[in-house]
């Protein structure tokens, strides 16, 4: 990262650099997970997101996108959650079975045999994100890993990981952030028809 001194320099720098990974980027990964997360949202199986720090915020961020904003009509959303969001829960797991386990314990106990697993982490070697994968693995879930860096363990032990090859924690949160988002929309024009779908089983 270059040092300027003009505060405008560094923002227009950011910017540029923000813009030229998503331009180059391998979106076909990505790709995979959205007509994941069309079947998933169709079949009623559940999507869990996990991370630590600003990830776990944009864990939290984008489970509440795809539980209200994507659908817009009552009861017709993804079934996801956010795993770091229950502070009761994080904290009692981390204090009684360690902070490494504080998202596999919940897989354990929610997630079941089809569902969907996000993670996102800056490393891919933070412990609870690898427990969460070999929790997810032992279920029978599939697993997606949103990394940054050289993608760390996380990135072999993910089904399908989304490797942002850059050393740069910020990019790599925005990164999980605008990729969420471009989800979300192109998951929209699928609004009426899931609707249907899941009205026709009800």
């Amino acid at each position: 990262m270059t040092a300027f001194a003009n505060p405008g320099d560094h923002f227009r720098d950011y910017a540029s650099r923000l813009a030229s990974v998503l331009g180059g980027f391998d979106w076909t990964p990505v790709e995979a997970l959205g007509h994941d997360l069309r079947a998933a949202w169709s079949s009623g199986a559940q999507v869990f997101f996990a991370g630590n720090g600003g990830s776990a915020g944009n864990a939290v961020h984008l489970a509440n996108d795809f539980l209200y904003a994507l659908s817009k009509q009552a009861g017709s959303g993804l079934r996801v959650h956010g795993l770091p969001a229950n502070q009761a829960v994080i904290t009692s797991l981390a204090n009684d079975e360690g902070y490494d386990k504080v998202f596999s314990l919940q897989l354990a106990v929610m997630a079941r045999k089809g569902d969907i697993l996000i993670v996102f982490s800056g490393s891919g070697n933070s412990p609870n994100i690898l427990r969460a994968l070999e929790e997810a693995k032992r279920i029978g879930m599939k697993s997606y890993a949103v990394l940054g860096f050289s993608g760390g363990k996380a990135k072999a032990m993910a089904d399908v990981p989304i490797h942002l090859a850059l050393d740069d924690m910020q990019i790599a949160e925005d990164f999980q952030l605008i990729m969420g988002h471009m989800l979300m929309q192109w998951l929209s024009q699928y609004r009426d028809e899931v609707a249907a779908e899941l009205a026709g089983r009800s």
